[in-house]
């Protein structure tokens, strides 16, 4: 079964797609290393590509399998997929964390950065994520529902200063 090709695919690419080269290597070789290992629990990967502030794109990956010089590893706990939006007046923090209860995350915010944590028989996520703009953590709002974690934060303003009178 072929399948549907954007219509500028083959005007950038060609025939073919250099995608599917890199990601067969890689699946290849990994499903080599895991065949070799016995493992529970599920493995996981993915990646989300978006344009950064400076106009390039960014690739983000998530998962628990970590691509790495000797093959990849996969490891206990799944990095969420994250993303982060920064606005005028806030930043917002949205992850997914499906099959877990609100009550089971772990948040811990500093001016610059955000920890996401589920340590949990089940499942464990865990993420460092680095914040666009210095944050006021006293004023994290938290919402969780249908397995998304979203955390929106207002930013540090500017300071006016004070008026000082010259006498």
């Amino acid at each position: 079964m072929s399948r549907r090709r954007p219509f500028w695919f083959d005007t950038f690419f060609g025939e073919d797609d250099p995608f599917d080269k890199i990601w067969k290597d890689f699946l290849d070789e990994a499903m080599e290393i895991f065949k070799e290992r016995e493992t529970e629990g599920p493995m996981y990967y993915g990646f989300s590509v978006s344009i950064g502030p400076d106009g390039k794109p960014v690739v983000n990956e998530f998962g628990n399998i970590k691509p790495s010089a000797k093959g990849p590893v996969l490891k206990e706990e799944i990095e969420p997929l994250v993303d982060v939006m920064d606005t005028k007046d806030s930043v917002m923090v949205c992850a997914e964390l499906p099959g877990v209860d609100k009550n089971d995350i772990d948040l811990k915010v500093q001016e610059d950065g955000l920890t996401i944590s589920v340590d949990k028989e089940k499942r464990r996520y865990y993420k460092e994520v680095s914040l666009p703009a210095k944050v006021k953590p006293e004023t994290a709002k938290a919402t969780y529902k249908n397995g998304v974690l979203e955390v929106v934060f207002e930013k540090v303003g500017r300071q006016t200063g004070r008026q000082i009178r010259i006498e």
